[in-house]
């Protein structure tokens, strides 16, 4: 999913604000330990969550694939002094590890960390949200993004991982995580709603502005 060669890569990491101790720790852990590391966000990408986050300071992060909870750390860097993250993963067995990490970084008290079925959970949400990420299953990318657009406000963004996938969007012969990526990115592109910009970040992350 890294596009650039290696050298430009270490030349961005080393020109990108560093991660912290625990972030640099949690990533370490994440692939001695933990199946498919390379659904981590990493530094960079880590850093540019993070710094979106702090450009809006958001009251409400609703992230939709919580994973070992790099992403969240990074997003709840930028909350208001009262915010909130709602963050939900189906992988209950890493849980324990998860809420350690949070509770390790000070920020257990903003996160509101739930297991289950992202597709139900999200409709009983009573919030409105600034900003969401997006980083589950492919297949409900755009169903997660129906659900989640009336509970964003007017000037929010959503912002989706992976819309590159690995570059297969551009491939012949799609498979099928990767036809629903094309069917989001083009739904994205045509729906008169938002204002949205693919950046070839990582694996792609498509910024969704609601009007």
């Amino acid at each position: 999913m890294d596009f650039l060669p290696d050298d430009l890569q270490k030349y961005v990491a080393v020109h990108t604000s560093p991660e912290s101790a625990l972030l640099s720790k949690i990533a370490r852990d994440t692939h001695a330990k933990i199946l498919m590391p390379r659904m981590l966000s990493g530094h960079v990408q880590g850093r540019f969550l993070s710094m979106m986050s702090n450009l809006i300071n958001p009251t409400n992060i609703l992230e939709i694939g919580t994973y070992t909870g790099y992403s969240a750390i990074c997003l709840a860097e930028g909350l208001s002094s009262n915010g909130k993250l709602v963050t939900i993963d189906v992988n209950e067995e890493l849980e324990s590890r998860v809420r350690g990490y949070f509770k390790e970084a000070g920020v257990a008290e903003k996160i509101d960390y739930r297991i289950g079925d992202a597709i139900k959970i999200i409709p009983s949400l009573d919030l409105v949200f600034d900003l969401v990420f997006i980083d589950a299953d492919k297949e409900n990318y755009s169903n997660y993004f129906d659900l989640v657009f009336h509970k964003l406000r007017p000037g929010g963004l959503i912002l989706a991982d992976n819309v590159l996938w690995s570059g297969k969007v551009v491939k012949t012969k799609p498979d099928k995580d990767t036809r629903a990526m094309l069917e989001f990115n083009r739904k994205i592109r045509d729906d008169h709603r938002i204002e949205c910009m693919l950046l070839p970040l990582r694996d792609g992350i498509m910024m969704i502005r609601k009007l």
